[in-house]
């Protein structure tokens, strides 16, 4: 034992050898000669290149992945390559950088011809594929103008106090803030550049009884918060600056407030209800609840917008790691070449489950903008219903996870990761804050834990599921019986990575945690009330709705997969599904073994090929995220280039 590992210890290799060796590895990487200078061709020569087991058609893939909108996207980058001016320093003021994303916003409009307000509700899917491509270009800028063409003003809705009280006399809302707790914090272009705000606040009418005023609700009041030629600030509007923040300092943040500002009577955004002339409420929803409903579904599209962005923001993390990884040379056999860092299975534990996330994600955002588009044409209640609760799922999941791997990704790339030249730093401040606005990730997951819960009282009341719980009609019968002794110890790979046995067990996961929490929560509530109940299952209900979110992200993700039409594109598709699959079966093989869901042996064999097919991933790890098609003027990241990305880092450094 003791000769096998010195044999495979690098530590054992002469000090003197190893000394010069990587004095010699460090100097080439300083001073390439003219041989071994980094090149587009040099990934080829790297080991991690040599075991490359599937031929990728990158551009096919790529354009499998992107689809309809990849145009787009494409004018979007040729757009900010050609003007130098209007790409964002490294080193930049908040002023400064307010200022340019205002400048960036207005040549995208004026100058590239491409205006996103036109797509918000005839095509969204362009939309949010624009919002992705501007995001990548500065995260600001992607944020300022959601804002501006998607989303104004906004707070915290259901327990609102800002009021907009009619007054017949003069045909006008008046528009109050009645306390410091009801002042509007973070409206996005509040601070500087907004002159007008589209405000939330409860419709108050005047009514001849003993109670003198009727509360109708929320409603959206669309109120001129400055001149528009002196751009002064309105009589009534006080607007304070939210200063320097953790990130996204490009966007200009605000708090308001309002007393007794009066509008027009016209300025009610009336299409859940109206006030007529003479004072009359009328709406074709028939109580607040609904008018309430129907408003917020109106802001889904933040949520929607958020989860697409934030994987947007991991496809350029995980590319510059990858990218940089494959570069990367440390340590080797003794006296034999160094090897690519993507090489040692520590680095492959790290970025392969990564890249193969960043595909699911990608598939599951799709569809969710799909069913949103779906949804702003039809209107359809349950439509609505399914996209509230599957854009709550999927921007808490997706933004949380990206925060984490942003860190990640930093540390696979050790020192030149830290450098703010290489962008993970900007990337982590900037996104820190997708898991906070648009709805706190972990409100956002209970709200998808109730959703859970009612569908389960509905199957057992003989109700119609939604779209996104059907699964759950089979595999809560599933959960109800005994696992199968037979296969819960088949251990085949063809059995391992059958779709159907991967989401089966994603689904079974879904129906015990959500059968075990309700008979919790029934337990608890007799001594504790609902409150206290719901309060002592929180970690339960924040699991179960990660397991649901994740099993429809593998529904799509297979669904994508069989959908695809070229052979070599979809085996990489498969590959990278299944390691997504089995990775997650075997984080939390716990779950399954204390069942007997899977058998000791069979646990084994997943860990196994999970290892394997990270291996395999790795050997096309370049081209798949080629595939994502990020121009080097999008990734910036000198390591994270394609090509000559040493030679770029030391010029930038200065050798």
């Amino acid at each position: 034992m003791e000769d096998f590992i010195n044999k495979f210890d690098p530590t054992t290799e002469d000090e003197n050898d190893q000394v010069s060796r990587r004095i010699q590895r460090l100097s080439l990487h300083l001073t390439p000669s003219p041989y071994s200078s980094v090149n587009e061709n040099q990934l080829e020569m790297l080991t991690c290149a040599k075991t490359k087991l599937l031929d990728v058609n990158t551009s096919m893939l790529s354009d499998y992945m992107r689809g309809k909108n990849r145009e787009i996207q494409e004018r979007v980058f040729d757009f900010f390559n050609s003007r130098p001016d209007l790409q964002t320093p490294i080193e930049i003021s908040k002023v400064e950088h307010r200022e340019l994303c205002m400048r960036q916003l207005l040549a995208l409009v004026k100058e590239a011809g491409i205006k996103p307000f036109i797509y918000v509700s005839e095509d969204p899917a362009k939309y949010f594929a624009i919002a992705e491509a501007i995001g990548s270009v500065d995260m600001s800028l992607g944020i300022k103008m959601g804002v501006q063409f998607s989303l104004w003003g906004g707070s915290n809705v259901q327990g609102l106090q800002t009021t907009a009280t009619f007054d017949h006399i003069t045909d006008e809302f008046i528009i109050d803030t009645p306390n410091d707790g009801a002042i509007k914090w973070w409206i996005g272009n509040a601070a500087v550049h907004g002159k007008f705000a589209s405000v939330f606040a409860r419709l108050i009418l005047p009514t001849h009884d003993a109670r003198g005023s009727s509360d109708m609700g929320v409603h959206a009041f669309i109120v001129p918060i400055r001149d528009m030629k002196t751009h002064e600030t309105l009589p009534g509007i006080e607007i304070h600056d939210c200063g320097h923040k953790v990130g996204l300092n490009g966007v200009d943040n605000g708090a308001l407030r309002f007393r007794s500002v009066r509008i027009p009577r016209d300025n009610l955004l009336n299409r859940f209800g109206d006030v007529t002339r003479d004072g009359k409420y009328t709406s074709s929803l028939p109580s607040i609840n609904k008018r309430f409903a129907a408003t917020l579904g109106e802001l889904v599209g933040g949520r929607v917008g958020l989860a697409y962005s934030s994987n947007g923001v991991l496809k350029i993390a995980v590319t510059i790691a990858v990218r940089y990884s494959l570069l990367r040379q440390q340590f080797g056999p003794p006296k034999q070449p160094e090897i690519s860092i993507l090489d040692y299975q520590s680095q492959q534990h790290k970025l392969m489950p990564m890249l193969a996330s960043t595909y699911a994600f990608h598939f599951a955002t799709l569809y969710l903008v799909e069913k949103y588009s779906e949804m702003k044409k039809s209107h359809e209640e349950q439509v609505v219903a399914d996209v509230h609760a599957l854009s709550a799922g999927l921007k808490a999941y997706v933004t949380s996870y990206t925060a984490k791997s942003l860190s990640v990704c930093r540390e696979a790339c050790g020192g030149h990761g830290y450098a703010a030249v290489n962008r993970f730093g900007s990337l982590r401040n900037d996104h820190d804050i997708f898991q906070t606005f648009e709805g706190d990730n972990t409100v956002l997951l209970q709200q998808v834990a109730g959703d859970l819960l009612k569908q389960y009282q509905e199957k057992f009341r003989g109700g119609t599921l939604a779209v996104t719980w059907n699964y759950l009609r089979d595999s809560m019968g599933t959960y109800l019986s005994q696992p199968n002794p037979v296969t819960a110890r088949w251990e085949g790979e063809d059995h391992l990575r059958d779709p159907n046995f991967q989401l089966d067990a994603f689904r079974y996961r879904t129906s015990r945690l959500l059968q075990s929490v309700a008979l919790r929560l029934r337990k608890h509530s007799k001594t504790l009330g609902s409150f206290g109940a719901w309060n002592r299952c929180l970690n339960h209900l924040l699991t179960l709705a990660e397991s649901h979110i994740e099993t429809v992200i593998l529904a799509k993700f297979i669904e994508a997969v069989q959908s695809c039409p070229e052979g070599n594109t979809r085996a990489a598709l498969k590959l990278v599904c299944d390691l997504y699959a089995l990775e997650h079966i075997w984080k939390d093989i716990g779950t399954y073994r204390n069942v007997d869901y899977v058998a000791p042996n069979k646990a084994k064999a997943i860990h196994k090929l999970t290892d394997y097919l990270s291996f395999q991933v790795k050997s096309v790890s370049r081209e798949l995220v080629d595939a994502f098609d990020l121009p080097d003027n999008v990734t910036r990241a000198p390591i994270g280039m394609k090509s000559e990305a040493y030679t770029h880092y030391m010029q930038y450094v200065g050798f």
